[in-house]
């Protein structure tokens, strides 16, 4: 029986989009919606990094 290795790169996940009710509207310094801005411009630059280490993959 051959098992395939674990991937060792795998490609990162997107994070959750918040739901609307999620923000209280109450004026937050931190909103759940700039934090999940924050949270992908990261994604985004792992994405791109992982892109370059893996090109021709979706």
């Amino acid at each position: 029986m051959t098992r395939t290795p674990p991937n060792e790169d795998p490609r990162p996940v997107e994070p959750e989009r918040p739901l609307p009710m999620d923000c209280c509207d109450g004026g937050c310094a931190v909103c759940v919606f700039d934090s999940y801005a924050e949270d992908m411009d990261h994604y985004r630059e792992l994405l791109a990094q992982w892109k370059a280490r893996h090109p021709g993959e979706a």
